[in-house]
């Protein structure tokens, strides 16, 4: 059931906005809907008032490379690498216990920002691709970056000395589903950030991040993403506390507990991995198909038989091997989570191609880990999987690894899972060994989860 209440705004710089309210979802998706509609009014009263004198409307944001900048600064760090990066002991003499920090609301850490590609010909070059639409890499990148924007925006830390950096570190966590829309961002047209803390712990900030492009004075959504992000100290060696969230009304206390039914609901999904838990009576069921479809029972000797219009998994993947630079750290000198972000999905979109033989869309990309950092002299190894197949469908996983050069040791440090859709009915994979049959298994009960 879906209700449709349309609510207008007398903000000059607002059109008319509908959300539309599931019942089932208003703790999360719906109350955000709720919020950012009452802050881009504020943003847009604000900014009718103090940029009269400018006729762009992008002066009322900040860009993705200010906000870069800002960070740095507030961080205490200046450009320029260099390989002993410089020490931030001193700080953490400045580092707050829990109970010092003053509660925020979520309008406190509320944010936009733009990618001003309508006006940035050199920019466009960065984001568009072959067929002059953006590069979906290039703004995963970017919504990570603003999502530790908007803990900045979030963190205070009362009585702090003028000039003292800020002392703390924030990572990325983990990236929650990421649903994408019809629409095909074109890179020749500005695109807008938004987000907010909607959720803390401890130690942790869930940040919702929205994309928009702005095409004919219209706002088209692009995706909306959910970071967890975690705050350490200032020399990243433990964890932070940060400031809790004092909701101001209603809709806000919705939005906090939709964010502490999303942390149980992550826990439950990650033991359910097929890697934690054995495969159901239906899985089971499902294995001894596919043995069924490629061992004939006539067939005495263990060759596997592949079945017409299918294709072994082993024989699906694309890899490549990226050294990473300094050009690519964060704050904390170890490799940007978002630049691991952009290339795995753009080799995951690669294999996609290559194997469906068509342009495909991406239409989700599931949980997103980061699972140890990476330093900046490292070898990244990508290896994008077609782990699972139905109809029109790929399930694709990456799986993100450090090459020690000197030694030959590898460690895995991330995995990826994307949904692409193709325009025709797809090859069917199929599993040939029992570990790929668990990937099967796995990549199934991520489609099916995306779908449901």
């Amino acid at each position: 059931m879906r209700i449709k209440i349309p609510i207008r705004f007398n903000s000059p710089g607002l059109r008319f906005i509908k959300f539309y309210i599931m019942p089932f979802l208003l703790g999360a998706r719906s109350c955000r809907g709720i919020l950012k509609g009452r802050m881009l009014r504020k943003i847009t009263i604000m900014n009718s008032s103090s940029n009269r004198r400018s006729s762009s409307p992008d002066k009322q944001y900040l860009t993705i490379a200010e906000i870069k900048v800002k960070m740095m600064q507030r961080f205490g760090l200046e450009p320029g690498y260099s390989i002993q990066p410089k020490s931030r002991e001193e700080l953490l003499k400045y580092q707050p216990k829990f109970e010092d920090l003053p509660a925020r609301s979520m309008q406190d850490s509320y944010s936009s920002a733009i990618i001003p590609l309508s006006t940035d010909a050199v920019l466009q070059d960065k984001y568009i691709n072959f067929k002059g639409f953006v590069r979906i890499g290039r703004i995963l990148e970017d919504m990570d970056l603003f999502a530790a924007w908007c803990c900045h925006r979030h963190l205070v830390v009362p009585n702090l000395p003028e000039g003292v950096p800020l002392p703390y570190s924030i990572v990325t966590v983990l990236v929650d589903r990421i649903d994408f829309t019809s629409v095909a961002p074109l890179g020749t047209q500005d695109i807008r950030l938004s987000g907010h803390v909607s959720w803390v712990g401890t130690s942790s900030m869930e940040v919702v991040v929205w994309l928009e492009q702005v095409v004919n004075d219209e706002n088209q959504n692009i995706t909306r993403a959910l970071f967890l992000m975690a705050a350490r100290n200032a020399t990243n060696t433990a964890a932070a506390p940060v400031n809790p969230i004092q909701p101001v009304d209603d809709e806000e206390k919705l939005i906090l507990a939709g964010g502490a039914d999303r942390k149980k609901k992550r826990q439950v999904l990650s033991e359910q991995s097929v890697f934690k838990e054995e495969p159901n009576a239906e899985e089971q069921s499902l294995i001894y198909q596919l043995y069924k479809r490629t061992a004939p029972i006539e067939q005495r000797d263990q060759q596997r038989l592949l079945p017409p219009n299918c294709v072994w998994m082993h024989d699906s993947f694309q890899m490549s091997t990226i050294p990473s630079f300094p050009e690519h750290r964060n704050q904390n000198n170890t490799v940007f989570g978002g630049f691991l972000m952009r290339s795995a999905q753009e080799i995951s979109w690669a294999t996609a191609f290559l194997y469906c033989k068509a342009r495909p869309k991406l239409e989700h990309i599931s949980d997103i880990s980061f699972q140890k950092p990476v330093s900046v002299n490292s070898f990244l190894k990508m290896t994008a999987y077609v782990v699972y197949t139905e109809e029109n469908y790929l399930q694709i996983m990456t799986v993100a690894e450090v090459l020690d050069a000197y030694t030959g040791s590898r460690v895995t440090t991330n995995a990826f899972h994307y949904t692409f859709s193709a325009p025709e009915p797809v090859t069917e994979v199929l599993p040939r060994s029992y570990h790929d049959t668990m990937w099967y298994i796995h990549g199934r009960r991520k489609f099916k989860a995306n779908k449901g």
